[in-house]
């Protein structure tokens, strides 16, 4: 089988890679490595890296040449950066994703996962959130995310592409880089900590967030690869802990970590434009249709990551 990663340099689609070649998959690589990086793909295995945008045809049509299928993981996984530049974003975050799928169907490339995210629901109140809560996005980069899964159903409905999209929550791990203005709270927040700089908080502090390690999100996706059955309608899935955190008690649980040297310096600042206040999944469409259950803790996720 050989697999398409966008993204494969970046920090969730570099755990993809690995996790594809440790089973014995050949796997292809598309990255701009505008934040990816090249240190973070394997040295070994069946691997063959393409450099380019996932919104140029000749590079999407190179790198899908004899793939099976792809894992769409290429984004400009940026709130902020999508509201200051809505068009530069739409270019990667849809454009991009339709090219994809379009260039999918033209070659035969039958299975096709695509990461959409949390942020389709907005700020709604329905907790924990269902895949059946209306979408209400309200940034540029949710409206990219919600339509892309709205053009992969097409083609999914089509017969074109055996499709299925993931929403991802708060995503965190190893190799999340935190010098990136599009890392995670998480990765941000250990950096700081570990090297006794002030933190800042966005807000109150009292927003919560369900946070998933990156290594249960491979999980879900090498699960889903290895479906075969084509259901009319695409699947749609939540991939979180389904556990609901605080900011605080994040930073809380970063103190109490071994190598955290002396107590943290923590401010506020004002909450950030396009950031929602709570956020919690259901995950029970993902754990009974694919026999998926997260099993990294919170706790131990953050270690893995000081100890990288």
């Amino acid at each position: 089988m050989r697999v398409l990663v966008t993204g494969g340099a970046g920090f969730i689609g570099s755990h993809m890679v690995a996790a594809l070649l440790a089973r014995g998959a050949s796997v292809s690589v598309l990255d701009d490595f505008s934040t990816g990086k090249r240190a973070n793909l394997p040295a070994d295995g069946d691997l063959t890296v393409t450099e380019g945008d996932v919104a140029d045809p000749a590079a999407v049509e190179a790198a899908l040449s004899g793939c099976d299928a792809f894992v769409h993981l290429a984004a400009v996984a940026s709130v902020e950066r999508s509201v200051r530049e809505p068009l530069v974003t739409h270019r990667t975050n849809l454009q991009g994703s339709i090219q994809l799928f379009d260039e999918a169907a033209r070659q035969g490339v039958r299975r096709g996962l695509y990461a959409s995210s949390a942020a389709v629901y907005g700020d709604s109140a329905a907790l924990p959130l269902a895949e059946s809560e209306p979408p209400r996005p309200l940034t540029p980069y949710a409206a990219d995310k919600l339509a892309g899964e709205h053009y992969l159903a097409y083609y999914h409905r089509g017969g074109r592409l055996n499709a299925t999209a993931f929403r991802f929550f708060n995503v965190f791990g190893p190799r999340q880089d935190p010098s990136s203005p599009y890392s995670g709270v998480i990765s941000i927040f250990l950096d700081r900590a570990r090297r006794g700089a002030p933190l800042t908080v966005f807000g109150d502090g009292l927003q919560t967030r369900d946070f998933v390690y990156v290594g249960d999100v491979v999980n879900a996706l090498m699960a889903a690869l290895a479906v075969r059955a084509a259901p009319r309608e695409m699947p749609v899935y939540n991939v979180a802990r389904g556990e609901r955190v605080s900011l605080l008690d994040l930073l809380d649980a970063i103190g109490r970590l071994d190598g955290i040297a002396g107590p943290l310096t923590v401010s506020h600042a004002a909450a950030r434009e396009g950031d929602i206040r709570h956020s919690l999944a259901d995950t029970a469409r993902l754990r009974e249709a694919l026999g998926w259950e997260p099993r990294t803790p919170l706790l131990a996720g953050l270690a893995a990551i000081l100890a990288e």
